[in-house]
């Protein structure tokens, strides 16, 4: 018995026996602890240990609080010292694992979540592109119209149309296209809509002429006589003017957005 007491005085006395913990009671020894800690590891396992302290330390920080001014330096300190204080390199390390591998799989969760927002996406938007299909685009014409007393010319937009969706369509929105043959940049891409004066009915046909802004992109392109103007429709509002087809567009953007996170979350 006696001898079990002598080996614990002497333990206390050297503070050698078990594993060294994080003093967090002050800033100086919080920096004295994790370095008589670093010390006594394996050179292997410092750079983990310390790695880990930064990791842990900067979970509880909250950026916009600290833009704000409603955390400072020092009370983000004392916060970093409480969480940490009492731990050894193993339970460091213990938890910094445990908290990487709950934010790796947040993430999978909240990819795999945006995954599927996209394919369903993706169907709709396809499926609504064979809707817009019926509205069909029979004749597109752009060109520039000099008046009296303007200095700069009027763009001008003619299209005519018919609508084979089977709903009454109150307004349309197109994309515009003048591209010359043989040349694979357009000279202009740019999107148009046109609200339908008492709109415009099933197997109903209807022509329009348009006057763009002459001081939007319209006004600014100059294509040469060889180029041509393509429409394509891209949404249709209803009778209520609420979207009937085409309101989410499935992009390019969308596009490499999903096969971005597929190639990282294949299951």
């Amino acid at each position: 018995m006696r001898r079990v007491l002598a080996l614990a005085v002497l333990c206390g006395a050297l503070s050698g026996c078990g594993e060294p913990k994080i003093d967090g009671s002050s800033e100086e020894a919080f920096k004295k602890s994790i370095d008589k800690i670093s010390q006594s590891l394996p050179e292997k396992e410092k750079s983990k240990f310390t790695s880990d302290i930064m990791y842990l330390a900067m979970q509880g920080v909250d950026f916009k609080d600290v833009m704000s001014g409603r955390s400072n330096a020092e009370d983000i300190a004392t916060e970093m010292r409480a969480s940490l204080g009492g731990k050894g390199a193993k339970e460091v390390s213990a938890e910094a694992d445990r908290v990487r591998a709950e934010r790796v799989e947040r993430e999978r969760q909240q990819a795999l979540s945006e995954i599927s927002d996209l394919e369903k996406k993706k169907v709709e938007s396809e499926k609504a592109a064979e809707q817009l299909k019926k509205f069909v685009v029979l004749k597109s014409r752009f060109y520039k119209r000099t008046e009296e007393y303007s200095y700069r010319a009027k763009p001008i937009i003619e299209v005519s149309i018919k609508n084979e969706t089977g709903k009454a369509v109150s307004r349309a929105y197109f994309k515009g296209t003048i591209a010359s043959p043989g040349r694979s940049v357009p000279w202009l891409v740019e999107s148009f809509n046109y609200e339908i004066s008492g709109g415009v009915e099933p197997g109903e046909e209807q022509s329009w002429s348009l006057a763009p802004n002459q001081f939007s992109e319209w006004g600014d392109v100059d294509p040469p006589k060889d180029a041509m103007f393509t429409v394509e429709v891209v949404r249709l509002d209803g009778a209520d003017k609420e979207p009937l087809f085409g309101s989410g567009q499935f992009d390019e953007r969308d596009a490499a957005r999903l096969e971005s996170l597929k190639k990282q979350y294949p299951n």
